[in-house]
C-alpha cells in the first residue's frame, strides 16, 4: 500500500556537521568543554574552575621571558640507552617518538634570556617527553645552565613539571642526576645567587627530590601535585586514608613546605619582584 496515497517517496537526506579533531578540551578537574584557542588565550587555565592545565616548555618560555631574548643552550645533547632497555618498546624507540611528537630533543629546556629586563638562566622540563622524567641528558643540562649561571652571576630558574621522576630506563645513571644537580646549585649558592623554583602539576619523585625540591623560594602553581610518592602509594603503604588535599600546593604551603602560590597569569610578576627585591646594589 502507497504511503500518504503515492506510490513512491524520497527520504531527505541531511548533512551531518563533522567537528574537526582537535578543537575542544574538557578540564579534567570540572568536566567542562572549552575551545581550545579560547582556553590557550587564557593560559590553559579553566575559566570555570581555575584548574591549571600543563604548557609546553616552549609557551613556558614565552611566559616567562621577554619576547626575542631566549637563547638555548645544550639543545643537540641527546640520551643514548646505557642499559639496552628493552619492553613493549625499546628505549631508544622510546626516545625517538617523544622527539618527533614533541619536537625536543629530551625533557627538559635551557637557556638564559630576560625577564623584564633582568638576565636569567632558565630550565624547564616538559611533562609530554617521558612524563619529564629525569635521565641522563635533563640532569647534564640543568647541571650547565646552573654552571653557567654560577659563572655569570645570574639568578637561576627552573619551572619543574614531571610525573615520572628518575627515568628507570637509564637506572642508577638517571639516579645520579639528584645529586649531580644539587651539587650544582650548591655551588650556585655559595656564590651568593638566588634560585627560584616553580612546582607544576605534577611535580614528584626524582625531580621534587632534588633540584625542584631546594630553591631560595618555591613557588607552586595553584592546587599542584607535589611530593615524592604518589598519594595511592602511601595509603597502600601505612594503610591509612590521608588528609583531604594531602601534597597539593594549599596543603603544602599550609606545612611551611613551600613558600608561595601564584596564579599562572601572575608568575613572571612574582618571579621579577623577587629578583629585583633580592638584586645587590
Amino acid at each position: 500500500m502507497a504511503l500518504f496515497g503515492k506510490e513512491k517517496y524520497t527520504l531527505v537526506k541531511v548533512r551531518k556537521k563533522v567537528i574537526p579533531d582537535g578543537l575542544w578540551i574538557q578540564c579534567p578537574e570540572c568536566q567542562a568543554p572549552h575551545y581550545k584557542k579560547s582556553l590557550k588565550d587564557n593560559l590553559n587555565v579553566c575559566p570555570k574552575c581555575s584548574h591549571h592545565l600543563q604548557l609546553t616548555a616552549s609557551e613556558r618560555v614565552d611566559l616567562m621571558v621577554d619576547p626575542g631574548t631566549f637563547q638555548e643552550h645544550d639543545g643537540n645533547l641527546t640520551a643514548v640507552d646505557p642499559l639496552k632497555f628493552e619492553g613493549p618498546k625499546t628505549y631508544l624507540e622510546k626516545l625517538k617518538g617523544d622527539q618527533e611528537a614533541t619536537g625536543l630533543k629530551d625533557a627538559v629546556l635551557t637557556g638564559v634570556g630576560k625577564m623584564d629586563g633582568f638576565d636569567v638562566a632558565l630550565g624547564v622540563t616538559d611533562s609530554r617527553f617521558i612524563m619529564g622524567s629525569m635521565g641522563s641528558v635533563v640532569g647534564e643540562r640543568i647541571t650547565r645552565i646552573i654552571e653557567y649561571g654560577t659563572s655569570h652571576s645570574l639568578p637561576v630558574v627552573i619551572i619543574s613539571g614531571s610525573g615520572g621522576g628518575a627515568r628507570m630506563y637509564e637506572g642508577m645513571f638517571s639516579l645520579m642526576q639528584m645529586a649531580k644537580t644539587c651539587a650544582a646549585l650548591g655551588q650556585h649558592q655559595k656564590a651568593g645567587l638566588l634560585h627560584i623554583s616553580i612546582l607544576t602539576n605534577p611535580t614528584m619523585a626524582g625531580i621534587m627530590a632534588s633540584f625542584a625540591g631546594v630553591g631560595d623560594v618555591i613557588i607552586a602553581e595553584p592546587r599542584a601535585l607535589i611530593g615524592f610518592a604518589g598519594p595511592r602509594v602511601i595509603e597502600q603503604t601505612i594503610r591509612q586514608k590521608l588528609p583531604q588535599g594531602f601534597q597539593r600546593s594549599e596543603f603544602l604551603l599550609s606545612h611551611g613546605l613551600i613558600d608561595m602560590i601564584v596564579e599562572r597569569k601572575d608568575l613572571k610578576n612574582a618571579v621579577v619582584k623577587i629578583i629585583r627585591y633580592t638584586q645587590k646594589d
